[in-house]
């Protein structure tokens, strides 16, 4: 491991106290490429408008129409956090604008991502007018071109990148789609669907829908909005910033669905105290859960669900497939690492691995923890029947994953049967008997992308921090702030002497360390091994709530007796 110290412009730090910022949080701030006080801007009116997304207008012109003519709408959404989110934002919003609308997920093991012609085949004996893909269809060429021969109109709302042909569809809403010169690129699909009711909105308002009756508030979608968009690891850009903290606002002081308040409750989280980390963390997993494991309409049902008691239980099944998925997790994790013992990783640039066991559900989460481990792009595979195995890989900064798999595909043009994904996150179909071919294949394609210096696993931190800043106080005003994906939390380093350590559950340590005279608790998660001696540690501040005591203690995020080395 590596320590990296980030660095900021004291020039910028400068000018963003002289806005008014203090000076702790201007060094934060300036050293994740905020330049002016306006980035920190969280009012809703200061995000992009939405008829500067592509299409947009288009879009709400075909709704409209729709709601008017009182077409029959479905929704096809995707199987994960964000697709729920998404599903839940468009069948809400739409019948608030008074669209006769349902939604449709498909079951990941039986159909697959995407709106295929078999998703099709399926949603046409419900007999719709209308199909909008949320979080997905923007490489749905054949299942477009199979819902067209029916007679459906196609309206895409997607974020993922685009192939080379695009679908036949009405009308299509995507940042990334080609031709698209959205400011943000990264919209989740759920911020996709939140724009396109905003555009739906202002054009019912020019039509006069609203002159008799009171016009829908979309901000109470904003809770979900921000489940989606953290959930989903999409770049928390100053637009995406406003989105989450507008959802937070309303989460915290309970006017959110009770669908989200429900898995709050089941993660043991503080309504009025939640922040980004916990929908990350704690409601996120559980909603993904539905899709791993299950069926994703139990997710969606409890974020569309209309009383208590329905959101109660809804949550308590999902809490319930979250811990099987945990268990599930844990046993995959060490057949891999059984496996991985008997290959030499260090001389890898990359790891592809596969058991016939595997869950197909959970091998995005193992293949980010082998990612985690060893610093290395990682692709999971699990048997999907018929001779083809399903495989979800994760990534490094270096390493656009998805542009690697798609020159692996021009190399071998037969080799990969469909893929797609992101830079950070992909999912693709092989065949049985390719796996070792793929395994050999992309380990080529990675070691002509990247370099030995990329396998180093660095951790950038924000340097010290002195006992008085190490207050309470310090860390509620951090946690209350926005973080994620692209706008790290931020991390401190520091030396200490540990006072005391003791095992908590078996798996965790809980130390009271000393710097500078000063004594502090500390937590290290998942890590049971006692330290002998001083400690280098880096560390988040966080806030402890136990018994009616307020404290703030260390959560640590890597700590070692040995002097780490530093890297520019």
């Amino acid at each position: 491991m590596r320590i990296k110290l980030r660095t900021f412009d004291e020039s910028i730090v400068s000018k963003l106290v002289a806005e008014g910022v203090n000076p702790f949080s201007a060094r934060l701030y300036a050293a994740r490429g905020v330049t002016n006080k306006a980035a920190l801007e969280t009012s809703l009116g200061q995000i992009i408008p939405p008829a500067l997304l592509t299409n947009n207008s288009a879009m709400a012109t075909l709704l409209a129409d729709a709601i008017a003519q009182q077409k029959k709408l479905l929704v096809i959404g995707d199987y994960d956090a964000d697709g729920a989110t998404a599903t839940a934002v468009a069948v809400k919003g739409l019948r608030a604008f008074g669209a006769y609308v349902d939604f449709l997920v498909p079951n990941r093991f039986e159909y697959g991502y995407g709106l295929t012609p078999e998703i099709v085949a399926l949603a046409a004996r419900q007999k719709p007018d209308v199909i909008i893909t949320v979080d997905n269809g923007i490489a749905s060429v054949e299942g477009v071109a199979a819902a067209n021969a029916l007679g459906i109109q196609v309206l895409i709302t997607d974020h993922h990148l685009p192939g080379q042909i695009t679908p036949q569809a009405a009308c299509i809403i995507n940042p990334n789609q080609h031709g698209c010169d959205f400011p943000s690129k990264h919209l989740a699909g759920v911020g996709v669907m939140f724009y396109g009711l905003l555009a739906l909105r202002a054009e019912l308002r020019t039509r006069g829908a609203f002159a008799l009756t009171p016009e829908p508030n979309l901000t109470e979608l904003l809770d979900l909005v921000a489940l989606g968009t953290v959930a989903d690891l999409v770049k928390l850009d100053d637009n995406n910033r406003i989105l989450v903290e507008q959802g937070l606002r309303r989460i915290r002081a309970g006017a959110c669905s009770l669908g989200i308040q429900a898995l709050l409750r089941v993660s043991g989280r503080e309504l009025a105290q939640v922040n980004a980390q916990d929908l990350g963390f704690y409601v996120g997993p559980r909603l993904n859960a539905a899709g791993r494991l299950d069926d994703m309409r139990l997710g969606i049902q409890c974020l569309l669900a209309e009383n208590e008691a329905e959101a109660a239980t809804t949550a308590q099944q999902l809490h319930t497939l979250n811990l099987q998925r945990r268990s599930i997790e844990a046993d995959m994790q060490e057949g891999a690492q059984l496996s991985l013992d008997d290959i030499a990783v260090e001389n890898q640039f990359s790891i592809s691995i596969y058991q016939n066991d595997w869950h197909q559900g959970v091998i995005g989460i193992l293949a980010s923890r082998i990612k985690e481990r060893h610093h290395r792009p990682v692709i999971a595979f699990a048997d999907a029947g018929e001779g083809l195995l399903k495989g979800s890989g994760r990534s490094i900064a270096g390493l656009h994953l998805r542009d690697a798999l798609d020159l692996l595909a021009k190399h071998q043009p037969d080799l990969i049967l469909k893929f797609g994904g992101h830079a950070m996150a992909a999912g693709l179909t092989i065949k049985l008997a390719d796996f070792e071919q793929f395994k050999h294949g992309f380990e080529a394609v990675v070691r002509s992308l990247i370099n030995e210096a990329d396998l180093a696993s660095v951790l950038e931190v924000d340097g010290n921090l002195s006992p008085d800043v190490m207050t309470f106080e310090t860390a509620q005003a951090l946690e209350n702030q926005v973080w994620g994906q692209g706008f790290a939390p931020p991390l401190f380093f520091d030396t200490f002497e540990v006072l005391s350590q003791r095992v908590l559950s078996e798996k965790h340590l809980k130390l009271t360390l000393k710097k500078d005279g000063a004594t502090i608790d500390a937590i290290y998660f998942n890590h049971a091994d006692m330290f002998e001696g001083p400690i280098f540690a880096a560390y988040q501040l966080q806030t402890n709530r136990y018994n009616g005591a307020q404290k703030v203690q260390l959560n640590l995020k890597f700590a070692t007796c040995e002097k780490p080395i530093f890297t520019q």
